[in-house]
């Protein structure tokens, strides 16, 4: 039987102009919809101004609450033959009652980027030492690798993920998928559009607040880089942009300084591609680097942290300077804004990096071939499956009651 019925369960709703995950969630979105799959998005988020609307694409949205049994009744009229979960977060409220309630239903997992891995090495930056494999051993990597082995695939956004959920996690290969983002190449007239090196000035930040790497790294440019690059280039601005932005953010405006709080873009590729440097400084973090990626797809070179650059330009040059300490990142930053031939050669690095490593066409076909071929061999592939079988068999025992001495609690309270 052809799947044809998709149910996504988010952890938000996606909103692709303030984070890379919203970005993200779009693009497969658009993949499926490209196959005629029929989309329903369902989510126990609030509901917000800044949420992609997903109606006028002719995907039904459903509310639905944490632990409630209307969600039974709900998936079992839907009936679906594909599940989507954003995030093992959701896999662990909502996945017992999938597999319970339409158990032939393939369950997937998009796991943005590995929560656990983002999670070490920030425990790791907080106690100032370098990053070790035991910081990985956590009580959410033991959540989050449980969630990977209860479905029948997950998504994975990164090279270096990959590796470390199949050497050191020890994860079936079958269970996996390697999907970076997927990107419309870029084309040559577009790219003459492009603000050339004379048109542009300035820097920039972009990143959404409620990310914690990304304040980390704005405070970073506050404290300890922008002052190296202003002294070198006293009339320069450093423009920040982010969604969700707070008091602790907005008191680090100081046009004397240069400093810039903008807030909220309203286009990001807008004040992305006319910006001469994008400024990256992350000391922590896992996945991919949307604002690194969406640089690249705005012809603006980028200046990172090997935490930043990590999985995103294989062994094809990086288009900008990767440097790991203040006075690498600012001499870096200082250099490419002052040379026009660098910073050229950089931007057709990017090019080359976007059109040759997320080619829209060619990772949607991996996608969907993957799942075909799952959904033809599904019985078997589970039946090999045994740690995901045992998982299941603890989780339901554990997670699905307690959920619904949740729902009776709050039953009797309200």
């Amino acid at each position: 039987m052809a799947l044809n019925k998709m149910l996504i369960v988010g952890k938000v709703w996606p909103e692709p102009k303030s984070s890379a995950a919203g970005s993200r969630m779009m693009q497969l979105i658009e993949a499926f919809q490209a196959r005629d799959y029929q989309i329903t998005f369902a989510s126990a988020a609030s509901v917000n101004d800044f949420m992609a609307d997903l109606e006028d694409l002719g995907i039904e949205t459903v509310l639905i609450e944490l632990n409630n049994s209307s969600f039974d009744t709900f998936i079992l009229k839907l009936n679906p033959q594909l599940v989507l979960f954003d995030r093992f977060m959701t896999e662990e409220q909502f996945g017992w009652r999938v597999a319970e309630t339409c158990p032939q239903a393939l369950r997937i997992l998009d796991t943005e980027d590995l929560h656990c891995l983002r999670a070490g090495r920030e425990q790791a930056w907080k106690e100032d030492r370098e990053f070790r494999d035991s910081d990985l051993v956590s009580d959410i990597a033991k959540r989050e690798i449980a969630s990977i082995w209860r479905c029948d695939l997950s998504l994975i956004i990164s090279e270096t993920e990959m590796d470390l959920l199949k050497i050191f996690f020890k994860v079936e290969a079958d269970l996996l998928l390697h999907l970076p983002f997927m990107l419309i190449n870029l084309k040559e007239q577009e790219i003459e559009n492009w603000p050339d090196f004379k048109s542009r000035e300035h820097f920039i930040s972009i990143g959404n607040f409620l990310h914690e790497p990304n304040w980390n790294a704005v405070l970073y440019l506050k404290e300890e880089i922008w002052p190296l690059i202003r002294k070198e280039l006293p009339n320069s601005e450093l423009h920040i942009y982010g969604a969700y932005s707070s008091q602790k953010v907005e008191q680090l405006h100081n046009p004397k300084e240069g400093f810039l709080v903008k807030g909220r873009a309203v286009d990001s590729k807008e004040v992305v591609g006319n910006a001469k440097i994008l400024l990256a400084p992350l000391r922590f973090g896992a996945g991919l680097k949307g604002k690194l990626i969406e640089a690249m797809q705005c012809g603006t070179p980028s200046v990172t942290t090997p935490i930043g650059a990590e999985s995103v330009n294989g062994e094809l040059p990086w288009p900008g300077t990767i440097a790991d300490d203040p006075k690498g990142i600012a001499e870096s930053a200082v250099n490419l804004y002052r040379d026009q031939q660098v910073w050229e050669c950089s931007q057709k690095n990017g090019i080359r990096v976007i059109n040759e490593r997320y080619s829209k066409k060619e990772l949607e076909e991996r996608l969907l071939n993957a799942i075909s071929k799952l959904q033809k061999n599904l019985e078997s592939h589970r039946q090999n499956n045994f740690t995901g079988q045992m998982l299941h068999h603890h989780s339901m025992a554990g997670t699905k009651y307690m959920s619904k001495w949740i729902e009776a609690k709050n039953r009797i309270t309200y």
